[in-house]
């Protein structure tokens, strides 16, 4: 009871509500809510602040930039979703706001936008030495199945194309990438594939910011190609695959076109089987299948692994500390 009513303290106010219902649509950042809102930034951050100390908003840092949303799970969330439900949609001041959200969401997408054109080259290069990409996501699709339910992350999400084509019928999606610049491209698709169950977070692949076990689904889509440890990436992913939950790496199979590494930082000239079946297991993970599909002059691999169910865990804990007995 105490949560809740501190909670409709917190929602109880009119600007505290408005910012309720611009961060239900989007992730935004002080500066685009001050925008919207027309408030000062020092009078937004002091709404902002009560409303994540009552949990009804999420606040992320990335870079020098922060972030704030409505939770997507948890009694906070519930809270949030009925209170919007009980706003009016023909209020003048949230239909002003949300004219205005529109506004700061064609601003990322011009962003995001100018940044693709000047490295798409890079892209159309590489996309043109191997299969079609719509057969690699029809691949992919096909050996993840049924993501209803199920929470993703995308490891290395790019420009969150993976996230975007996932994101249509997982219950939550999460990409997490180095690049400020890419994840801004991320946010744009997003938002224009209006996924509200998806967001992007700035974090480094060897260390992860989430509980073990906190994911069904994780994808690696032509990332371990740059890693200078793939083994510890695939080891950090494995962390947190919830029991028998799956792990999803697409990379290249073994080649010899130099220029990938001299041009576009490649560290890894693709990957053996042999090699990726020794991390999975390392990493206690089942390498249940593989799928080739061969490109000139490069060939696109699906390695696919499956973390042990949780009775297996107990049962191998219980045999460990008999022998250690």
């Amino acid at each position: 009871m105490d949560q809740v009513l501190a909670g409709l303290r917190a929602a109880a106010e009119a600007t505290r509500l408005r910012l309720l219902a611009i961060c239900a649509e989007c992730e935004l950042t002080v500066s685009e809510i001050t925008q919207i809102i027309g408030q000062s930034q020092p009078r937004v951050s002091r709404h902002l602040k009560l409303l994540c100390e009552a949990g009804l908003l999420v606040r992320f840092r990335e870079g020098t930039w922060v972030f704030y949303r409505t939770p997507h799970s948890g009694a906070g969330a519930e809270l949030v979703g009925l209170v919007l439900r009980l706003l009016p949609q023909d209020d003048e001041i949230l239909l002003l706001d949300r004219a205005r959200l529109d506004q700061v969401k064609k601003q990322r997408e011009q962003v995001a936008t100018e940044y693709f054109r000047a490295n798409a080259a890079d892209w159309d290069t590489i996309r043109s030495l191997h299969i079609d990409e719509a057969e690699v996501e029809s691949a992919l699709l096909t050996v993840l199945g049924d993501l209803a339910g199920k929470r993703i992350l995308d490891i290395g999400t790019g420009t969150g194309r993976v996230l975007e084509l996932l994101g249509k019928t997982a219950a939550e999606g999460v990409g997490v990438d180095m690049s400020r610049e890419m994840l801004a491209v991320a946010r744009a698709r997003l938002q224009r594939a209006e996924l509200a169950n998806c967001l992007v977070r700035q974090a480094d692949m060897y260390q992860l910011p989430y509980p073990d076990g906190a994911f069904d689904v994780i994808t690696l889509h032509q990332v371990l190609h740059y890693a200078e440890k793939p083994e510890t990436a695939i080891a950090e992913a494995a962390r947190l695959l919830a029991p028998g939950g799956l792990l999803l790496v697409v990379d290249f199979a073994p080649h010899d076109q130099e220029e990938l590494r001299e041009q576009h930082a490649h560290r890894r000239l693709g990957f053996e089987d042999g090699a990726m079946k020794d991390w999975f297991v390392a990493s206690h993970l089942d390498l249940s299948d593989v799928v080739n599909l061969p490109g000139k002059p490069l060939t696109v691999r699906l390695w696919c692994g499956h973390a042990e169910p949780a009775q297996n865990k107990v049962l191998s804990g219980n045999a460990t500390g008999r022998a250690a007995e």
